[in-house]
């Protein structure tokens, strides 16, 4: 097919990505990858994620043919739809293959993205929270293509999905589809094999969720250790630059 647009979503882990990726896959003329550098980050960094050797055996690790895929790979439908995570884009991996790409970063509050994390890994940094990666990624694009790429905000899809995903589909030269803000509970065939894992709150799920007062309630400083503060304090850095011009709603 033709004129083949492909749409890389980059952010973080516990970022609202997999619900993104429901609302996009939900779209019939979208077709979508999941989280394609998975392995090849493992294997490189040799962090021992839950299904480490699950994850490296159900997709390839070398990050040179990643790259062809995400640039040139089959795509039977107008669009494509491409979930990265940012750490996962190492800084040794060929970055070239995204200024192919229409990229889109998604955000979240670093208080949010912790308060999440942390119920899953007990274990963890700055890198693993992928907000320095994804700045730099953003800086990447905003330079060499000479654009500012469209920043869009989790929050912001929680309080109006409607209002938040017609904005983006404007920005990015896409109609918008009412098909988008709804989907099928359940796993999907495009979910990567750690769906087993990691996607079971999401495959409960058939619309983006409404803030709760879990959302709202800050973490209180008290409860929280030094490296948890320190942590947040350094990813806010990041998530208020990118905050600053993010997609609004009005």
């Amino acid at each position: 097919m033709n004129k083949i647009k492909r749409i890389a979503i980059w952010s973080g882990p516990r970022n609202l990505s997999t619900a993104l990726m429901r609302s996009f896959g939900n779209r019939n003329d979208f077709e979508v990858i999941d989280e394609p550098f998975y392995a090849a980050y493992l294997k490189e960094t040799g962090i021992k994620h839950p299904m480490y050797e699950e994850i490296i055996d159900s997709q390839t690790s070398d990050p040179d043919v990643i790259c062809e895929l995400c640039k040139n790979g089959p795509v039977g439908k107008p669009y494509q739809y491409q979930k990265h995570m940012t750490h996962h884009m190492l800084k040794k991996f060929n970055r070239d293959f995204i200024f192919s790409l229409t990229n889109i970063f998604l955000i979240r509050k670093p208080e949010l993205v912790l308060k999440s994390f942390k119920k899953k890994h007990s274990d963890y940094g700055l890198e693993d929270l992928g907000f320095k990666q994804q700045f730099e990624l953003f800086e990447l694009v905003k330079h060499r293509l000479g654009i500012v790429p469209p920043v869009i905000d989790s929050e912001d899809l929680m309080k109006n999905p409607k209002k938040t995903l017609k904005n983006l589909c404007s920005i990015i030269g896409i109609g918008f589809s009412e098909s988008m803000l709804s989907w099928k509970p359940g796993s999907k065939p495009y979910d990567g094999i750690w769906g087993s894992h990691w996607y079971k709150e999401i495959n409960k799920s058939d619309r983006f969720r409404k803030i709760t007062s879990f959302d709202r309630t800050p973490i209180k400083p008290y409860r929280m250790s030094f490296k948890e503060l320190d942590i947040i304090k350094e990813a806010d850095r990041y998530y208020q630059h990118l905050s600053k011009i993010r997609i609004n709603l009005d």
